[in-house]
């Protein structure tokens, strides 16, 4: 019984030591991705990428619509709200689309695909707007 308890910790420390697998990321080359699996991964990158740099551009536009709200009256603040509400709503939408989409592929190793470059284009799609805001009326 003692035996069998320390077999189990021993497994259970190897278990929490060692690297997981998920945390090394798979070498691919995504201008030559030819395989699913490659795909995915590509596309997983570039949503990533995206991401970023709509998170970098939400900083940018928070920013100006802060400067907005700081010229008005208390009582008509409300840019940085507004853009918060938007955000949000976006998010929702954004998620929501992307899994529909997803499920014209269900089950099929194409899914991660699919989902990811819908997510791509629509996050690309928001940095713009994010930057057309912030760019001002023109």
């Amino acid at each position: 019984m003692k035996s069998a308890l320390m077999a189990m910790l021993c497994g259970c420390v190897l278990l929490i030591d060692g690297p997981a697998q998920s945390e090394d990321e798979p070498e691919v080359d995504c201008a030559n991705a030819t395989t699913q699996f490659a795909m995915n991964v590509c596309a997983d990158r570039d949503y990533k990428a995206a991401d970023k740099e709509l998170n970098l551009q939400w900083v940018k536009t928070r920013k100006v619509v802060a400067e907005w709200d700081a010229d008005l009256d208390e009582q008509a603040k409300g840019a940085v709200a507004s853009l918060l509400k938007g955000q949000r709503a976006w998010i929702e939408y954004r998620d929501g689309q992307c899994n529909a989409a997803g499920y014209a592929v269900w089950g099929g190793s194409m899914y991660p695909t699919v989902v990811s470059s819908c997510l791509t284009d629509l996050t690309r799609k928001r940095t713009e707007e994010l930057k057309d805001l912030a760019n001002g009326v023109e």
